[in-house]
């Protein structure tokens, strides 16, 4: 039992000192949390729900990596022997050129998902035998938890299949999260819990619609994304119209409940971190400064570690449009380069879409004639800000946001033989601000526009880039556009789905590895 107790207790009592509840800091060590010591008052109760929320924000990278590593965007432009730093891709081009393996597998041990999950699952059972947290607060709190479950098993079944259902908290003092001796359950049984628990959410919520922690905690409105999201996905997987109707309920119920709920007059300004629980967020990951909490006190460093160059090299390059050479003051990223944006993805962008610049740093060689020649491109979708002379990665992540609405309205909206022209237009027309022109550049005005569902993949693509959703985009409208834009033939259709790590099945000698995968 230590190493489950270990894992759960880094984030709940990290959550207890911040919201210094200083009376639960003077509880004796116990072997296990649910052995009647915690749970007495309803601050004990909302501390435990800080802890989900801050595990849920340790999985962030992981979020990304699943939603969007395989996809069309990271990588090494054909013809180009190297990033544009030189800095090693260090395994992570596994993920890009769909070379998965049981020990290359991308994300191993389910990626820690069940200790969170072991989390609410305990919050479910005590929620609902307290007496001590006033009816309100229960029936939130319980939409978050089925909400947020719900959450962590559409992420596994999107790249799994069937995977272990677990619904019980693991208790007793023999029992490891991480070898829980059970097989698999089937795709189709694990569906079917994805979707109760978002009736269960739904219905626990009840007619509030509040946010709360600045968008930060997860809601009703989070929840009924999901539910889109989860319905749009079986439409697109041999469902039918009814399921992207029932999409489309789940959206325009948002809108219609939701106050406040926005596009943002420009792109860039959603992400500041001056500018949080922005109009257009619905659920976002928030970082900040100086959070007393070792494993997030630099912000979102995971990004540093892969997704921006280190400062030293990026100031041997240009920035072509400031027709300036990069500086180790203000370009500070202290990164290292490890999934570069390739060029032909920045150049999907056009130079009028304020999303180009606001999402990809390009960076130029400059040739002996004064010309430049562009070299690389990485992401800068999140600019933090500047701490003590280093930059510090403090924006928000968002999970869900309007925009991220109006582009899964349009596609229930297609799937159901209706017209998305509204909300795409709406998208188009913030991205382009004062260059936007209906004629040319509105829906069904742009050549892509001949097939609505490309239309919404390209959009979703210049909208959401590095926020965890081009993968799944992909795979949600169709194996064929997996196979037309990702490196993956479809002669290994077995590959849409991830391998199991060694490890993993080592130590549950009932899991199976994922078909089509070498086991041991």
């Amino acid at each position: 039992m230590k190493k489950y107790t270990i894992i759960i207790l880094s984030g709940f009592w990290m959550l207890i000192l911040i919201s210094s509840c200083r009376k639960d800091l003077s509880l004796a060590p116990v072997s296990s949390i649910t052995d009647g010591n915690y749970f007495k008052s309803a601050s004990q109760f909302d501390a435990f729900m800080a802890g989900i929320h801050s595990n849920f924000r340790s999985s962030t990278s992981t979020f990304q990596m699943l939603g969007e590593m395989r996809a069309d965007i990271f990588g090494t432009d054909p013809g180009s022997g190297s990033v544009f730093t030189g800095e090693a891709t260090q395994g992570l081009e596994h993920l890009w050129q769909e070379t998965l393996t049981l020990d290359a597998p991308g994300i191993s041990n389910f990626g820690g998902f069940y200790a969170n999950i072991d989390q609410i699952n305990l919050m479910i059972s005590r929620l609902n035998s307290t007496t001590v947290v006033t009816q309100a607060n229960k029936n939130y709190y319980l939409g978050i938890c089925y909400g947020m479950r719900a959450f962590y098993y559409f992420q596994m079944y999107r790249t799994w299949g069937g995977v272990i259902i677990q619904t019980d908290p693991v208790t007793g003092s023999t029992i490891d999260i991480s070898h829980l001796a059970k097989a698999a359950s089937s795709p189709a049984d694990v569906m079917t819990l994805i979707k109760s628990d978002i009736d269960i959410s739904v219905n626990s919520y009840g007619a509030d619609y509040t946010f709360k922690n600045s968008k930060g905690y997860w809601s009703k409105a989070a929840t009924l994304m999901l539910k889109a999201e989860v319905y749009l996905w079986t439409s697109g997987h041999g469902g039918s119209a009814a399921d992207a109707a029932t999409a489309q309920g789940a959206l325009t119920d948002i809108q219609a409940n939701a106050a406040g709920l926005q596009l943002l007059p420009a792109y860039s300004g959603v992400f500041a971190s001056t500018n949080r629980g922005n109009n257009e967020i619905i659920f976002a990951i928030h970082y900040q400064l100086n959070e007393p909490n070792a494993t997030t006190n630099n912000g979102m460093a995971w990004i540093q570690n892969s997704f921006v160059p280190q400062t030293g090299l990026i100031a041997n390059f240009y920035d072509s449009l400031a027709n300036r050479q990069f500086n180790v003051a203000t370009d500070n990223w202290g990164g290292l380069l490890r999934a570069p944006v390739t060029i032909s993805t920045f150049r999907k962008f056009s130079p009028l879409d304020s999303r180009r610049l606001a999402s990809i740093q390009p960076a130029y060689s400059k040739l002996g004639n004064g010309t430049y020649q562009i070299a690389g491109c990485f992401t800068d979708k999140y600019q933090g800000e500047q701490n003590a002379g280093a930059r510090v990665l403090t924006n928000d992540f968002p999970v869900y946001r309007y925009a991220d609405l109006l582009l899964l309205l349009a596609e229930a909206k297609v799937d159901q033989g209706l017209d998305p022209t509204n909300e795409i237009n709406q998208v188009r027309a913030r991205a382009y601000g004062a260059n936007y022109n209906a004629a040319t550049m509105g829906f069904p005005n742009q050549a892509i526009d001949a097939n609505p569902k490309e239309a919404i993949l390209q959009e979703r693509l210049l909208e959401f880039i590095f926020e965890g959703k081009r993968w799944y985009d992909l795979r949600r409208m169709g194996d064929s556009y997996v196979y037309e834009r990702t490196a993956l033939p479809a002669s290994q259709s077995y590959a849409l789905l991830w391998p199991i790590d060694r490890a993993t099945l080592t130590n549950n000698p009932s899991l199976v590895q994922t078909q089509g995968y070498l086991s041991f």
